[in-house]
């Protein structure tokens, strides 16, 4: 398990990282999210010492992180690093020897990674000549090539289209699966919801939410009932109970005491012709703008 313990850093006057503590387990995918500057990708850096932290403890299973331990991790910065003229299997099995598989393991698992990932028919082709989201699979593969127990992913799915988002899905579970730890950032909150078990909200330097998807949906202390219509309804008396258009023809209304929902159902059939609504918790989304702003 990857535990940070009261991270601090500052960059001159900007506080980067204040106080921040989490976990991330083996067995779990982990959301990490916040806004641009944040704090998610120093965060990131430090498990690796490419931040020198002002203070504050990062361990893995217990213990200090050490080279033996970060050997066993796997890391995708949101910058590429990769060789745009060298073929891309050969130099997914460079990095995975690099943390210490031998040539004949390295070559196997870069020929079976990138053909899980839809790269089977590109293998000998060089990085430049692939599309940047079929760039961003072979950046991926470089970080996981090894088989890490620990995967830190930052923004994995900028650049992919859907087929490929759904590959990576799949894959990222079926790591988590077998017993990884895998902990990534994104702005993409509802496939953050869908693929997540926990998640980790952070704004200015420090967590704000933490915990299992249906956890942090709760912090907010309230429901929400979704309505629409089949056209636009009469708003009068629905925003003065508070309902919110999201549509010309949908509202949101927030509900802190679960005894108004007959009372609004009530209202919206009044307002218009009532097609469908629902009631639930507030979406990830939800909870991140309000924890964020």
């Amino acid at each position: 398990m990857l535990e940070l313990h009261g991270l601090h850093k500052r960059f001159g006057d900007v506080v980067a990282l204040d106080g921040v503590s989490f976990a991330a387990k083996p067995g779990y995918i982990t959301g990490f999210l916040g806004r641009n500057g944040a704090g998610k990708s120093t965060t990131m850096r430090s498990v690796f010492g490419l931040v020198n932290l002002d203070d504050g403890l990062i361990r893995w299973n217990g213990r200090d992180v050490d080279g033996a331990a970060m050997s066993r991790f796997g890391f995708m910065p949101e910058q590429r690093g990769l060789y745009r003229k060298m073929k891309i299997r050969n130099q997914v099995s460079y990095f995975a020897q690099l943390k210490g598989l031998d040539r004949r393991s390295a070559d196997k698992s870069a020929n079976e990674l990138l053909t899980e990932l839809g790269l089977g028919d590109r293998l000998e082709d060089k990085l430049e000549a692939l599309s940047h989201g079929n760039q961003q699979r072979v950046q991926l593969a470089t970080a996981l090539a090894h088989s890490p127990d620990l995967c830190l992913l930052d923004e994995p799915f900028n650049g992919l289209d859907p087929t490929a988002v759904r590959v990576l899905n799949s894959y990222l579970r079926s790591l988590a699966d077998d017993g990884r730890a895998v902990l990534f950032s994104s702005h993409q909150l509802d496939l953050v919801e869908e693929l997540c078990d926990e998640v980790v909200i952070i704004d200015d330097g420090s967590v704000r939410a933490t915990g299992s998807v249906s956890e942090v949906r709760r912090q907010l202390g309230h429901s929400v009932l979704n309505l629409a219509f089949s056209s636009t309804p009469d708003w009068g008396r629905l925003a003065a109970e508070g309902a919110a258009a999201t549509g010309t023809r949908s509202a949101q209304v927030r509900l802190d005491n679960p005894d108004r929902l007959s009372h609004l159902l009530s209202l919206a059939q009044e307002a218009g012709s009532l097609t469908t609504f629902s009631y639930d918790l507030p979406s990830l989304s939800d909870v991140f703008e309000e924890v964020t702003q």
